[in-house]
């Protein structure tokens, strides 16, 4: 019996050894501080970050648009807007399709833009090691670039929120699992009904296609029903409750005024699931008396002429939730 519990003892000295010495460990990591790698000014305002994510274990860019007047001496801070892309897009989408620079000059606000992946799920992966999108990137991108803002970019306590498409089920999952974290929040053409029937086929295929595990993320939508609700939009509406809401979606799918090279395919279509999910989110804040600011339009095809002018309606309620105006 002696020898047992010897050897039982040693047994659990090895694997805790191992445990402690798996360097690739994404606990152990998280535990690190991000740090920038390089900084490259692209024009007076702009500037590219490379971070590296101890998280994630690897170096993830970030673009930044600071404010006019900012300094990295400055005695004062600024509050931090994040922009958050779609899938199978990048962290220069925003600068690259939008005016957000000519929109945001006379605003005193720090500008974000990170890297999410070509999924764009915005998620701590259930297995990080799922694909090549696979990541901790919730960790990365509000608890390790948050510190490198923080320590390096002047940035303040007022945060909010926005973003296109599955970067708008970020936005909101964000706001939702963090309550209290954002003081405004926009999703724009956002799928936010992860149990809409064809919304969740187009996220499971999409990182399928990208060459990532589907299951990896938050395990087999039936089996694990809990851990997707929990990063389920419209089932955490009640935790917007003191959070600047603002929603907007199509809702026929067909090409809108802002199509006018007639451009159309039945892919667009999928701006019905995402309207209705958008009615869905904005009825359970309606319910739980959380105001909000839903702008359903009829025609309108997927795609960032829209966007953009969302953005812009929006823009107000945005930069007055965080005092920036």
């Amino acid at each position: 019996m002696a020898r047992l519990r010897v050897a039982g003892r040693l047994v659990l000295a090895v694997l805790l050894t191992l445990a402690a010495a798996t360097v690739g460990g994404p606990a152990a990591r998280a535990a690190e501080t991000a740090t920038v790698l390089s900084e490259r000014w692209l024009d007076a305002r702009t500037v590219d970050l490379t971070v590296r994510s101890p998280a994630n274990n690897r170096a993830l860019p970030v673009r930044l648009l600071v404010p006019a007047g900012w300094s990295r001496t400055a005695t004062r801070t600024w509050p931090v807007l994040y922009l958050l892309h779609g899938g199978n897009d990048d962290y220069t989408s925003w600068t690259r399709e939008t005016d957000i620079e000519q929109l945001s000059a006379a605003a005193q606000v720090l500008i974000v833009m990170p890297e999410a992946g070509r999924d764009a799920t915005y998620t701590d992966w259930n297995r990080p090691n799922g694909g090549p999108n696979a990541g901790l990137w919730e960790t990365f991108h509000l608890t390790e670039l948050w510190q490198v803002l923080r320590s390096g970019y002047r940035a303040g306590d007022a945060r909010g929120i926005a973003g296109i498409s599955s970067g708008g089920t970020g936005a909101m999952t964000y706001a939702g699992r963090h309550p209290g974290m954002f003081r405004g929040a926009a999703a724009y053409s956002a799928p936010l009904n992860l149990f809409d029937p064809l919304l969740q086929v187009v996220l499971l295929r999409t990182a399928a296609e990208n060459g990532d595990d589907p299951t990896a993320m938050w395990g087999i939508p039936i089996l694990q029903q809990d851990n997707w609700r929990q990063h389920n939009p419209v089932d955490l509406a009640a935790n917007l409750r003191g959070t600047s809401v603002y929603l907007s979606s199509g809702s026929t799918g067909l090409p809108g005024d802002l199509d006018p090279n007639g451009f159309w395919s039945p892919v667009q279509f999928g701006e019905v699931p995402v309207g209705r999910s958008t009615r869905t989110m904005g009825d359970r804040l309606s319910a739980a008396g959380i105001p909000a600011t839903v702008h359903l339009y009829l025609n309108g095809t997927h795609s960032w002429p829209y966007w953009q002018r969302e953005l812009h309606a929006s823009w107000p309620q945005l930069i007055g939730a965080l005092g920036a105006g």
